[in-house]
């Protein structure tokens, strides 16, 4: 059955499939990164933990 399957394909096709498989989710996952750095509410930054820590002591 696999042999069907990758017979049907064009060599490139695989190969670009291959590639889009690891570049979409690492691409959803950057800019997920991104959206958070600057979208998320200050107390949710560790740097806001930690200066809210040393202004305590």
């Amino acid at each position: 059955m696999w042999e069907q399957i990758t017979g049907a394909l064009p060599d490139y096709l695989i190969l670009l499939c291959t590639v889009l498989t690891f570049l979409i989710p690492y691409v959803i996952y950057t800019i997920n990164q991104k959206l958070h750095e600057y979208g998320d509410p200050p107390w949710k930054h560790e740097r806001y933990e930690e200066k809210e820590k040393n202004k305590e002591t």
